[in-house]
């Protein structure tokens, strides 16, 4: 299992403490150090199911910065991917990466379905 996350971020936090009470077995990836590629975001997106937008970081600076808001609906998904893979700040965090499923954000009910 793979934990993504910006380790300064509280939700990302919480999320890790979550893990850890439960015993989960996982790798730890800064976002900001290390930051999705294209290809691993294409991968991700396909398996989570979920509207790419969910993939953004909808409070980041970055994306209020880029004025996101109003952009995004008018990029195709291709240039929605490459703008994610330019910077670990702009993708949402934390992501949940298991054999199953691909999680960003942290919902608890989600996650504990994912850890059964």
């Amino acid at each position: 299992m793979l934990f993504i996350c910006y380790p300064k971020c509280t939700t990302c936090q919480k999320a890790r403490k979550w893990l850890d009470a439960r015993g989960a077995a996982y790798q730890v990836r800064d976002i900001k150090l290390d930051n999705p590629t294209e290809e691993e975001l294409r991968a991700w997106h396909a398996k989570s199911g979920l509207p790419l937008k969910r993939f953004f970081n909808t409070s980041g600076l970055q994306y209020k910065a880029l004025g996101l808001k109003d952009r995004l609906p008018a990029m195709t998904e291709e240039e929605q991917y490459a703008l994610l893979a330019t910077d670990g700040m702009l993708v949402k965090r934390p992501i949940l990466v298991t054999d199953r499923v691909v999680l960003p954000g942290f919902r608890e009910a989600d996650w504990a379905r994912a850890l059964e």
